[in-house]
């Protein structure tokens, strides 16, 4: 479909613009100010910093490939699949574990990084830039759903023109009312078919749009970790980051089992998350030297793009999973359903803000 191929054109877009950005970042190894420059203190190992991070990319890799791919081989199991209830109470968490990842992780770092005292204060201390780019990113997720959904609208419309001209036929007037009444059923049918198609694009529009979010702030987040040298914040920052992982990817590996994809692009989509952050890590352990996250440069960008990945990732867990389920006849036709789903989605997101201590 056009639609499709434009989103999947904008996500590719998207990943390469990414590290064209980041590389203004690489430059600015000399600053004569504070800024870039990492304290060195008892927690300063250089050595020991670089095992923890070797580690941390197979440790990380392994914990993100299990939470994506998860929810994709256990559709055979039969309570596990996407008709049951626990599957949506398992939906539900993990959606609960992306909202907490907007709102209590990426969203502060881009405050930090676009109010930092290394930024000028024209413009940056006079403007909340981090809300304002959030809102607008927000927006566009917005508009890329509202034009998804108008294009099929009138595809269903004009396919269902199609299918009443079909049905109304001078061949058909002959064989009376029976035959009418089957062309209608045949419409009906027609308008099902076409409702599950418009759903069907809306899930795989918001697998990729879930996934851009999440691989923006992972690469983002992996650089930090690969270009510290301070072991004490390495070490409880990488524990944080399995269990983030694990969950994040949960919750994105039900998004692709919904979207219904073939193995090769649910292969692409799993690929590119569990190896995101481990690529961050081995990119900043290789620009460790040159790069230096404290430089004006580098928060203005990593701040910049944790602004728009909150406001991605907000809008797609509140709208998009979230009020989409909640909103929707299985929970609102069951009461206890909805209970527990609401109460599995507190879990998740209380969990992931007791991890914002760490990471």
């Amino acid at each position: 479909m056009a639609s499709n191929k434009a989103v999947n054109q904008t996500v590719t877009l998207a990943l390469s613009l990414l590290l064209l950005l980041l590389l203004p970042s690489f430059s600015l190894a000399t600053n004569h100010t504070d800024c870039g420059v990492e304290t060195i203190g008892t927690c300063h190992n250089k050595p020991k910093a670089l095992r923890l991070k070797v580690i941390a990319i197979f440790v990380i890799l392994i914990s993100s490939m299990i939470g994506v791919c998860l929810p994709l081989v256990t559709k055979s199991i039969p309570v596990l699949h996407p008709d049951r209830n626990l599957f949506v109470v398992v939906k539900a968490f993990a959606s609960g574990v992306i909202l907490a990842t907007g709102y209590m992780h990426v969203l502060p770092d881009s405050f930090n990084n676009l109010q930092s005292p290394c930024l000028a204060d024209k413009p940056w201390h006079q403007f909340p830039f981090t809300a304002f780019i959030a809102m607008l990113a927000a927006l566009l997720t917005l508009l890329v759903d509202s034009l998804m959904l108008t294009f099929y609208n009138r595809e269903k419309k004009s396919s269902s023109d199609v299918a009443v001209i079909s049905s109304e036929s001078p061949a058909t007037a002959i064989h009376g009312h029976s035959h009418c009444h089957g062309g209608a059923m045949e419409v009906v049918s027609h308008d099902l078919e076409v409702n599950k198609k418009v759903a069907l694009q809306r899930h795989r529009v918001i697998a990729q749009v879930l996934e851009l979010g999440i691989v923006v702030h992972s690469v983002v987040i992996g650089l930090g970790v690969g270009a510290s040298q301070n072991v004490c914040m390495i070490r409880p920052l990488v524990a944080a980051l399995c269990f983030h992982q694990l969950f994040e990817g949960m919750g994105l590996g039900g998004c692709i089992l919904q979207a219904e994809y073939q193995l090769k692009m649910k292969s692409i989509l799993a690929f590119f998350f569990s190896v995101t952050t481990p690529f961050g890590i081995a990119l900043g352990i290789a620009l460790a030297n040159i790069y230096r996250d404290g430089s004006p440069t580098a928060l203005i960008v990593v701040g910049v793009l944790n602004a728009a990945s909150a406001g991605l990732l907000n809008y797609t867990a509140l709208v998009d999973l979230l009020a989409a389920d909640f909103l929707g006849p299985r929970l609102q036709g069951n009461v206890r359903l909805q209970m527990v789903a609401f109460s599995a989605v507190l879990l998740g997101a209380g969990g992931m803000s007791i991890m914002a201590k760490w990471a």
